[in-house]
């Protein structure tokens, strides 16, 4: 398949990037696992993965190669997830929600958007997004972690 060709070529340039870092392999996951985070919450990304990377320490460019993998089209796909585990979460009914976030959405006006509750819509998908979030970030941060690993014999922390 043409497509799978491609795809191989997209990971294998990103794991290339990853090993050419000249940091700490714990600075490099970190990284990757704060770009995931901030790339998956819709509205955040790039910027804030480089904001959360400074305020950790942790490596720049691989928060923002983490965060340009996942922003959007991930944070997209995790929507009626991110619904059902911020409503689960808060003890609400993840249909309702997600049936007022969808009236709010199709025919959005700011004054529908006041009238309704903070709490019955979007903190249940806030909720939720942090929660994948911190999960795919920790999940992240460990895959990155046990791939490079073995290869960054060289670094040397003084």
């Amino acid at each position: 398949m043409p497509g799978e060709s491609a795809f191989k070529k997209f990971i294998s340039v990103i794991v290339n990037k990853l090993f050419k870092i000249n940091d700490s392999p714990q600075r490099i996951a970190l990284g990757v696992g704060l770009g995931v985070f901030s790339g998956l919450i819709p509205g955040t990304g790039p910027v804030a993965a480089l904001f959360l990377a400074f305020i950790f320490r942790a490596n720049r460019a691989a928060a923002l190669l983490g965060s340009l993998l996942t922003n959007t089209w991930l944070s997209l796909a995790t929507f009626i997830l991110a619904i059902k585990t911020g409503s689960l979460v808060l003890g609400l009914h993840w249909q309702e929600v997600n049936q007022k976030m969808q009236g709010l959405t199709h025919d959005f006006g700011w004054a529908k958007f006041f009238k309704l509750s903070f709490l019955d819509v979007l903190l249940p998908v806030v909720t939720g997004y942090l929660i994948i979030g911190l999960l795919l970030a920790a999940a992240s941060y460990l895959l990155t972690l046990v791939i490079i690993r073995p290869v960054s014999f060289g670094y040397r922390s003084y």
